[in-house]
Protein backbone atom coordinates (compact mmCIF):
# COMPACT_ATOMS: atom_id res chain seq x y z
CA UNK A 1 0.00 0.00 0.00
CA UNK A 2 2.59 2.24 0.98
CA UNK A 3 4.77 1.38 -2.34
CA UNK A 4 1.31 2.38 -4.45
CA UNK A 5 0.92 5.38 -2.53
CA UNK A 6 4.56 6.59 -3.41
CA UNK A 7 3.81 5.23 -6.92
CA UNK A 8 1.13 7.61 -7.50
CA UNK A 9 2.50 10.73 -5.53
CA UNK A 10 5.59 10.38 -8.15
CA UNK A 11 3.46 10.27 -10.79
CA UNK A 12 0.93 13.18 -9.65
CA UNK A 13 4.71 15.61 -8.90
CA UNK A 14 5.79 14.84 -12.67
CA UNK A 15 2.46 15.36 -14.62
CA UNK A 16 1.88 18.47 -12.60
CA UNK A 17 5.39 19.84 -13.65
CA UNK A 18 5.29 18.87 -17.23
CA UNK A 19 1.78 20.90 -16.54
CA UNK A 20 3.22 24.09 -15.23
CA UNK A 21 5.58 24.10 -17.89
CA UNK A 22 3.73 23.53 -20.88
CA UNK A 23 1.23 26.24 -19.42
CA UNK A 24 4.47 28.68 -18.41
CA UNK A 25 6.44 28.47 -20.59
CA UNK A 26 6.19 30.70 -23.46
CA UNK A 27 8.95 30.62 -25.46
CA UNK A 28 8.69 28.75 -28.48
CA UNK A 29 12.73 27.42 -28.25
CA UNK A 30 12.28 26.46 -25.06
CA UNK A 31 8.83 23.68 -25.80
CA UNK A 32 10.92 22.64 -28.42
CA UNK A 33 13.61 21.31 -26.32
CA UNK A 34 11.99 19.99 -24.38
CA UNK A 35 9.44 18.05 -26.93
CA UNK A 36 12.62 16.94 -28.06
CA UNK A 37 13.45 15.42 -24.55
CA UNK A 38 9.93 13.74 -24.23
CA UNK A 39 10.92 12.19 -27.60
CA UNK A 40 14.26 11.39 -26.24
CA UNK A 41 12.67 9.76 -22.97
CA UNK A 42 10.71 7.28 -24.87
CA UNK A 43 14.02 6.10 -26.64
CA UNK A 44 15.97 5.59 -23.07
CA UNK A 45 12.72 4.49 -21.57
CA UNK A 46 12.48 1.38 -23.99
CA UNK A 47 16.02 0.26 -24.32
CA UNK A 48 16.53 1.16 -20.37
CA UNK A 49 13.75 -1.41 -20.38
CA UNK A 50 16.11 -4.14 -22.83
CA UNK A 51 19.68 -3.57 -21.22
CA UNK A 52 18.73 -2.12 -17.57
CA UNK A 53 16.06 -4.51 -16.94
CA UNK A 54 16.55 -7.43 -18.57
CA UNK A 55 20.74 -7.30 -19.58
CA UNK A 56 20.70 -7.22 -23.04
CA UNK A 57 23.65 -4.68 -24.91
CA UNK A 58 21.42 -2.86 -28.07
CA UNK A 59 24.11 -1.03 -29.86
CA UNK A 60 21.56 -0.53 -33.28
CA UNK A 61 18.02 0.61 -31.89
CA UNK A 62 18.11 3.86 -33.30
CA UNK A 63 16.95 1.64 -36.95
CA UNK A 64 13.33 0.70 -34.69
CA UNK A 65 13.47 4.78 -34.59
CA UNK A 66 14.18 5.33 -38.10
CA UNK A 67 11.05 2.25 -38.89
CA UNK A 68 8.69 4.80 -37.39
CA UNK A 69 9.75 7.47 -38.97
CA UNK A 70 10.14 6.09 -42.12
CA UNK A 71 6.91 4.61 -42.08
CA UNK A 72 4.95 7.27 -41.05
CA UNK A 73 6.08 9.77 -43.57
CA UNK A 74 6.31 7.40 -46.68
CA UNK A 75 2.31 6.03 -45.82
CA UNK A 76 1.15 10.17 -44.75
CA UNK A 77 3.15 11.81 -47.42
CA UNK A 78 3.28 9.22 -49.79
CA UNK A 79 0.33 7.48 -50.19
CA UNK A 80 -1.93 9.84 -48.41
CA UNK A 81 -3.06 7.74 -45.43
CA UNK A 82 -4.48 9.51 -42.10
CA UNK A 83 -0.95 9.51 -39.75
CA UNK A 84 -2.53 7.87 -37.29
CA UNK A 85 -2.89 4.76 -39.15
CA UNK A 86 0.54 5.26 -40.23
CA UNK A 87 1.39 5.00 -36.66
CA UNK A 88 -0.76 1.68 -36.26
CA UNK A 89 1.44 0.60 -39.24
CA UNK A 90 4.87 1.67 -38.15
CA UNK A 91 4.68 0.30 -34.68
CA UNK A 92 3.25 -2.85 -35.87
CA UNK A 93 6.34 -3.07 -38.25
CA UNK A 94 8.66 -2.15 -35.89
CA UNK A 95 7.14 -4.64 -33.39
CA UNK A 96 7.46 -7.24 -36.62
CA UNK A 97 11.10 -6.69 -37.58
CA UNK A 98 12.39 -6.63 -33.98
CA UNK A 99 10.35 -10.48 -33.52
CA UNK A 100 12.22 -11.57 -36.91
CA UNK A 101 15.77 -10.26 -36.27
CA UNK A 102 15.71 -11.11 -32.10
CA UNK A 103 14.48 -14.21 -32.51
CA UNK A 104 17.95 -15.57 -33.74
CA UNK A 105 19.75 -12.58 -32.02
CA UNK A 106 19.06 -12.28 -28.80
CA UNK A 107 20.11 -16.54 -28.64
CA UNK A 108 23.79 -14.74 -28.44
CA UNK A 109 24.98 -12.41 -25.24
CA UNK A 110 27.02 -9.63 -24.29
CA UNK A 111 29.61 -8.44 -27.06
CA UNK A 112 27.98 -11.20 -30.11
CA UNK A 113 24.65 -9.79 -29.22
CA UNK A 114 26.24 -5.91 -29.51
CA UNK A 115 27.78 -7.10 -32.90
CA UNK A 116 24.56 -8.64 -33.86
CA UNK A 117 22.41 -5.89 -32.91
CA UNK A 118 25.24 -3.22 -34.60
CA UNK A 119 25.26 -4.87 -37.69
CA UNK A 120 21.19 -4.89 -37.85
CA UNK A 121 21.18 -0.85 -37.56
CA UNK A 122 23.98 -0.66 -39.69
CA UNK A 123 22.01 -2.59 -42.30
CA UNK A 124 18.43 -0.61 -41.33
CA UNK A 125 20.35 2.89 -41.95
CA UNK A 126 21.86 1.51 -45.81
CA UNK A 127 18.33 0.73 -46.67
CA UNK A 128 17.15 4.18 -45.91
CA UNK A 129 20.31 5.95 -47.45
CA UNK A 130 20.13 3.35 -50.48
CA UNK A 131 16.15 3.17 -51.13
CA UNK A 132 16.08 6.48 -52.40
CA UNK A 133 13.11 6.21 -54.44
CA UNK A 134 10.90 5.58 -51.61
CA UNK A 135 12.73 7.05 -48.75
CA UNK A 136 14.52 9.88 -50.41
CA UNK A 137 18.04 8.80 -50.15
CA UNK A 138 20.74 11.07 -48.33
CA UNK A 139 18.65 14.32 -49.44
CA UNK A 140 15.89 13.05 -47.13
CA UNK A 141 11.97 12.99 -47.04
CA UNK A 142 10.46 16.76 -46.85
CA UNK A 143 6.65 17.58 -46.76
CA UNK A 144 5.54 15.64 -43.89
CA UNK A 145 2.54 16.86 -42.99
CA UNK A 146 1.21 18.03 -38.96
CA UNK A 147 -0.68 15.79 -36.81
CA UNK A 148 -4.34 16.65 -36.55
CA UNK A 149 -6.74 15.31 -33.84
CA UNK A 150 -10.51 16.68 -35.27
CA UNK A 151 -10.18 20.49 -34.92
CA UNK A 152 -6.46 20.34 -32.78
CA UNK A 153 -3.60 21.12 -35.03
CA UNK A 154 -0.30 19.69 -33.13
CA UNK A 155 1.84 22.55 -34.09
CA UNK A 156 5.45 22.93 -32.49
CA UNK A 157 4.28 24.50 -29.50
CA UNK A 158 2.66 23.78 -26.29
CA UNK A 159 -0.24 21.30 -28.07
CA UNK A 160 3.17 19.24 -29.48
CA UNK A 161 5.01 19.60 -25.84
CA UNK A 162 1.15 17.92 -24.76
CA UNK A 163 1.31 15.31 -26.96
CA UNK A 164 4.56 14.15 -26.23
CA UNK A 165 4.54 14.19 -22.50
CA UNK A 166 1.16 12.62 -22.40
CA UNK A 167 2.86 9.51 -24.51
CA UNK A 168 5.72 9.68 -21.64
CA UNK A 169 3.20 9.51 -18.63
CA UNK A 170 1.81 6.38 -20.21
CA UNK A 171 4.96 4.74 -21.45
CA UNK A 172 5.69 5.41 -17.76
CA UNK A 173 3.08 3.50 -16.48
CA UNK A 174 3.58 0.76 -18.65
CA UNK A 175 6.45 0.27 -17.85
CA UNK A 176 6.28 0.28 -14.12
CA UNK A 177 3.24 -1.53 -14.56
CA UNK A 178 4.91 -4.25 -15.92
CA UNK A 179 8.57 -4.16 -13.65
CA UNK A 180 6.27 -5.04 -10.57
CA UNK A 181 4.59 -7.82 -12.78
CA UNK A 182 5.62 -11.44 -12.64
CA UNK A 183 7.50 -10.27 -15.89
CA UNK A 184 9.17 -7.81 -14.28
CA UNK A 185 10.80 -10.09 -11.48
CA UNK A 186 11.65 -12.70 -14.42
CA UNK A 187 13.59 -9.71 -16.39
CA UNK A 188 15.71 -8.57 -13.41
CA UNK A 189 16.19 -12.91 -12.91
CA UNK A 190 17.48 -12.51 -16.30
CA UNK A 191 19.55 -9.68 -15.40
CA UNK A 192 21.25 -10.81 -12.31
CA UNK A 193 21.69 -14.69 -13.72
CA UNK A 194 20.32 -15.92 -17.08
CA UNK A 195 21.40 -19.90 -15.94
CA UNK A 196 19.63 -19.21 -12.74
CA UNK A 197 16.35 -18.00 -14.36
CA UNK A 198 16.14 -21.20 -16.71
CA UNK A 199 17.20 -23.10 -13.91
CA UNK A 200 13.90 -22.26 -11.85
CA UNK A 201 11.56 -22.42 -14.93
CA UNK A 202 11.71 -18.92 -16.69
CA UNK A 203 11.67 -19.42 -20.49
CA UNK A 204 14.34 -16.49 -20.91
CA UNK A 205 14.59 -16.76 -24.48
CA UNK A 206 10.62 -15.73 -25.47
CA UNK A 207 10.71 -13.47 -22.09
CA UNK A 208 14.10 -11.49 -23.77
CA UNK A 209 12.14 -11.42 -26.74
CA UNK A 210 9.04 -9.98 -26.03
CA UNK A 211 11.29 -7.06 -24.06
CA UNK A 212 13.00 -6.38 -27.31
CA UNK A 213 9.69 -6.24 -29.25
CA UNK A 214 8.25 -3.91 -26.62
CA UNK A 215 11.46 -1.52 -27.05
CA UNK A 216 10.73 -1.52 -30.75
CA UNK A 217 7.50 -0.78 -29.95
CA UNK A 218 8.05 2.35 -28.18
CA UNK A 219 10.99 3.83 -30.26
CA UNK A 220 8.85 3.38 -33.34
CA UNK A 221 6.48 5.50 -31.84
CA UNK A 222 9.38 8.31 -30.68
CA UNK A 223 9.91 8.48 -34.17
CA UNK A 224 6.49 9.02 -35.36
CA UNK A 225 6.22 11.89 -32.93
CA UNK A 226 9.99 12.75 -34.50
CA UNK A 227 9.13 12.87 -38.27
CA UNK A 228 5.65 14.64 -37.65
CA UNK A 229 7.30 17.60 -35.11
CA UNK A 230 10.09 18.33 -37.62
CA UNK A 231 8.27 17.53 -40.89
CA UNK A 232 11.58 16.80 -42.08
CA UNK A 233 13.59 12.81 -41.50
CA UNK A 234 16.98 11.99 -43.15
CA UNK A 235 19.28 8.40 -42.40
CA UNK A 236 21.82 10.98 -40.26
CA UNK A 237 19.07 10.95 -37.98
CA UNK A 238 19.05 7.17 -37.04
CA UNK A 239 22.68 6.20 -37.48
CA UNK A 240 25.15 4.61 -35.16
CA UNK A 241 26.08 7.74 -33.22
CA UNK A 242 22.30 7.88 -32.15
CA UNK A 243 22.23 4.03 -30.84
CA UNK A 244 25.26 5.15 -29.07
CA UNK A 245 23.89 7.99 -27.57
CA UNK A 246 20.89 6.40 -26.98
CA UNK A 247 22.84 3.83 -25.12
CA UNK A 248 24.93 6.95 -23.04
CA UNK A 249 21.35 8.17 -21.89
CA UNK A 250 20.75 5.01 -20.51
CA UNK A 251 23.74 4.31 -18.93
CA UNK A 252 24.08 8.03 -17.48
CA UNK A 253 20.77 8.69 -16.07
CA UNK A 254 21.13 5.43 -14.32
CA UNK A 255 20.16 1.68 -15.65
CA UNK A 256 17.19 0.01 -14.06
CA UNK A 257 15.43 3.29 -13.62
CA UNK A 258 12.35 4.74 -14.73
CA UNK A 259 13.42 8.60 -13.75
CA UNK A 260 16.96 7.51 -14.68
CA UNK A 261 15.88 6.95 -18.64
CA UNK A 262 14.37 10.87 -18.19
CA UNK A 263 17.81 12.08 -16.28
CA UNK A 264 19.88 10.67 -19.17
CA UNK A 265 17.59 12.00 -22.13
CA UNK A 266 17.21 15.37 -20.51
CA UNK A 267 21.00 15.51 -19.80
CA UNK A 268 21.90 14.42 -23.28
CA UNK A 269 19.49 16.89 -24.76
CA UNK A 270 20.17 19.65 -23.22
CA UNK A 271 24.43 19.45 -23.82
CA UNK A 272 24.13 20.11 -27.49
CA UNK A 273 22.46 23.30 -27.26
CA UNK A 274 24.70 24.56 -23.98
CA UNK A 275 27.89 23.48 -26.01
CA UNK A 276 26.52 24.26 -29.47
CA UNK A 277 30.18 26.39 -30.14
CA UNK A 278 32.03 23.18 -28.83
CA UNK A 279 29.55 21.09 -31.75
CA UNK A 280 33.31 19.54 -32.68
CA UNK A 281 34.08 18.49 -29.71
CA UNK A 282 30.60 17.07 -28.67
CA UNK A 283 31.58 13.40 -28.73
CA UNK A 284 34.56 14.13 -26.55
CA UNK A 285 32.61 15.66 -24.02
CA UNK A 286 30.45 13.13 -23.72
CA UNK A 287 32.45 10.78 -23.86
CA UNK A 288 34.25 12.37 -20.46
CA UNK A 289 30.28 12.77 -18.91
CA UNK A 290 30.54 8.92 -19.61
CA UNK A 291 33.63 7.95 -18.26
CA UNK A 292 33.21 10.25 -14.93
CA UNK A 293 29.63 8.97 -14.15
CA UNK A 294 31.00 5.34 -14.86
CA UNK A 295 34.26 5.83 -12.15
CA UNK A 296 32.50 7.92 -9.79
CA UNK A 297 28.47 6.62 -10.20
CA UNK A 298 28.93 3.13 -11.90
CA UNK A 299 25.08 2.67 -10.97
CA UNK A 300 23.99 5.95 -13.20
CA UNK A 301 23.20 10.09 -11.82
CA UNK A 302 19.82 8.88 -10.52
CA UNK A 303 21.39 6.25 -8.27
CA UNK A 304 24.23 8.39 -7.25
CA UNK A 305 22.36 11.34 -6.68
CA UNK A 306 19.99 9.41 -4.25
CA UNK A 307 23.08 7.62 -2.37
CA UNK A 308 24.91 10.98 -1.88
CA UNK A 309 21.48 12.42 -0.48
CA UNK A 310 21.01 9.44 1.89
CA UNK A 311 24.58 9.72 3.17
CA UNK A 312 24.39 13.21 4.04
CA UNK A 313 21.00 12.50 5.74
CA UNK A 314 22.68 9.88 7.73
CA UNK A 315 25.41 12.52 8.32
CA UNK A 316 23.17 15.12 9.26
CA UNK A 317 21.77 12.49 11.78
CA UNK A 318 24.48 11.97 13.52
CA UNK A 319 25.84 15.65 13.62
CA UNK A 320 22.29 16.29 15.94
CA UNK A 321 22.86 13.32 17.88
CA UNK A 322 26.16 14.53 18.85
CA UNK A 323 24.71 17.87 19.76
CA UNK A 324 22.10 16.22 21.85
CA UNK A 325 24.72 13.76 23.67
CA UNK A 326 27.03 17.26 24.19
CA UNK A 327 24.10 18.90 25.72
CA UNK A 328 23.14 15.83 28.02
Amino acid sequence: MAEQKRIFIEHSIFMLVVILCGIFIENTYYLQIMTFIGINTLLALGLNMLMGYAGQVSLGHAAFYGIGAYTTAILSTTFGISPWIALLCAVGGAVFIAFVVGLPTLKLSGYYLGMGTLGFGMIVNIVFREWSSVTGGSSGFVGIPMLEAGSILFESGSSYFFLVWAVVFIAIIICRRILSSRMGRALRSIHDGENASMAVGVNTHFLKLQIFMFSAALGAIAGFLYAHFVMFISPESFGFMVSVKMVTMVVIGGMASVWGAILGASLLTLLPEVLHSFQEYEMIIFGLILMVVMIFMPQGLTRGLLDIYEHSRKKTGKIEQLNLNFKD
